[in-house]
């Protein structure tokens, strides 16, 4: 059993404590902070409950003017609340409340309640323990719906009626797939049954907030526990439509493609055992959007899913912009990899030449790297030995990029000569002829018809200048030293 006193080692909360003690206000630490605590991790939400009219800015104010002018105090009264922050520490007070809410809305109607109260409107039992702070036994943990038992044999369920409890307040389906996840907990049966039932709901969610759940789920370390709860119950096409309809097999002549959601989650799965990185984690879920548009059956062959990578990559800044996601360098990396992710297989499969690599590095530039791990991630064949053979070949390719790198830097790749230059050399303006000449200068390197070298490249400058009929009276002499 946890020692609950250890709370009063925190200084924040051994202030509150005192304070409300000398208040005579009944105050509790309440929610995640307890629920971290019984886990053994860190918290740094401390969430006040206190008890009674007011209360919340009463206890609240008193903290603010104990520690002084470094302290902020905001207080919301119309939903009893307040928050003290000062530095890096941050406090929440709350008064218990009963909440009452439309069907359309997430906004809830408040007014004073119990303890009882409080704790019955919180979404799950874990998050509904609290301890107390002052008047009574000190360190006391009050767990009415048997919460601690819960999260020790990793069962989610709600305080009370579920179906209540999602209707109120829908993100908390989402909250529901989330803690599932990130703390690979079971959702209790009437509690899943909920979710599928009143899943529709979540459209009235701002889906920014529905944002922050999905990211937190690609963050946990089975990303695909929560995602096939959010396809079971219906969440993930009103969420990520295009993500569910990457789900099922169709089967023709008694031949059928893969499971494309199946084949995704352990792409995702497998990116997040090792990489951190929620982006490269987002453009593997995002990999083969593509395929649904782009299925097609062939006599003769079979399912085919051509140029999905390219259709995917069309389609990410829709859902991006959907999601509310970062329309900036974020998204234009994962619609780099999820238009590159078929390169590497397909060179694989044929003679790598030099050329060929040195395209696949000048387009990945720096990332490169994170474009072999999802590869490597995508490989997910039922035969072993094909796995083994995709694998080895992808480390053959490896030692061929670094080779070509060390030898020709090429994913870092400048122009060893400029636009500007090539304007000021042949006294031209901004015209087709200055894009045609760098064009064929790029090509030549990365083809290996000339190293990615200053003088060769100029050389070779002069050289297509006088193949597209720039006579000498149009040539300005060059300063240059070939």
């Amino acid at each position: 059993m946890v020692d609950f006193c250890k709370i009063f080692e925190d200084k924040s909360i051994q202030l509150v404590s005192e304070i409300a003690e000398n208040l005579g206000i009944e105050a509790f630490v309440v929610g995640g902070y307890v629920r971290d605590l019984i886990l053994g991790r860190p918290s740094k939400d401390i969430d006040i409950l206190t008890i009674g009219k007011d209360s919340s800015e009463i206890l609240s104010t008193a903290v603010k003017n104990k520690i002084g002018k470094y302290a902020h105090l905001s207080v919301f009264k119309s939903y009893g609340t307040a928050q003290v922050k000062w530095g890096k520490n941050e406090l929440e007070f709350v008064t218990a409340r009963k909440e009452s809410y439309r069907h359309d809305s997430r906004n809830p109607e408040c007014e004073p309640g119990t303890l009882e109260d409080d704790l019955t409107r919180r979404d799950f039992t874990l998050n509904a323990m609290c301890i107390r702070l002052s008047c009574g036994q000190k360190g006391e943990l009050i767990d009415l719906f048997n919460g601690y038992s819960d999260l020790q044999n990793k069962i989610l369920r709600t305080p009370c009626d579920p179906v209540i409890t999602f209707s109120d307040d829908p993100l908390r389906m989402m909250r529901c797939v989330r803690f599932a996840s990130t703390l690979e907990m079971y959702i209790e049966e009437n509690t899943y049954n909920a979710i599928v039932k009143d899943s529709e709901r979540i459209k009235i969610i701002s889906m920014e907030r529905v944002k922050d759940e999905l990211v937190k789920i690609m963050k946990s370390p089975r990303p695909s526990v929560g995602l096939y709860h959010m396809l079971n119950t219906g969440l993930m096409k009103h969420v990520l439509p295009e993500i569910s309809a990457l789900s099922g097999i169709e089967t023709r002549d008694g031949r059928g493609h893969k499971d494309n959601f199946h084949h995704t989650m352990q792409v995702v799965d497998s990116t997040a055992k090792v990489s951190d990185n929620e982006w490269l984690r987002i453009a593997a879920l995002l990999h083969d959007i593509g395929k649904p548009k782009c299925k097609k059956w062939e006599d003769g062959h079979g399912w085919s899913f051509h140029g999905h990578e390219y259709v995917g990559t069309k389609m990410v800044p829709k859902i991006f912009k959907k999601l509310t996601l970062s329309l900036g360098n974020e998204m234009a990396y994962v619609q780099k990899l999820v238009l590159l992710h078929m390169r590497p297989i397909n060179l694989i499969e044929e003679d790598i030449t030099d050329s060929a690599i040195r395209r696949l590095l000048f387009e990945a530039g720096e990332d490169i790297d994170d474009l072999m791990i999802l590869c490597h991630a995508d490989i997910t064949s039922n035969n072993a030995l094909k796995r083994e053979r995709f694998h080895k070949n992808y480390e053959n390719l490896r030692e061929k990029m670094k080779e070509i790198e060390e030898k020709d830097h090429i994913r870092m790749f400048q122009p060893p000569v400029s636009g500007d230059e090539i304007m000021s050399t042949f006294n031209l303006p901004p015209c087709r002829q200055v894009g045609e000449i760098k064009e064929k200068l790029k090509d030549a390197i990365l083809d290996g018809i000339i190293p990615n070298d200053r003088n060769a490249a100029l050389e070779l400058m002069h050289k297509i200048a006088g193949e597209m009929g720039l006579t000498e009276g149009e040539v300005k002499k060059s300063n240059h030293q070939l």
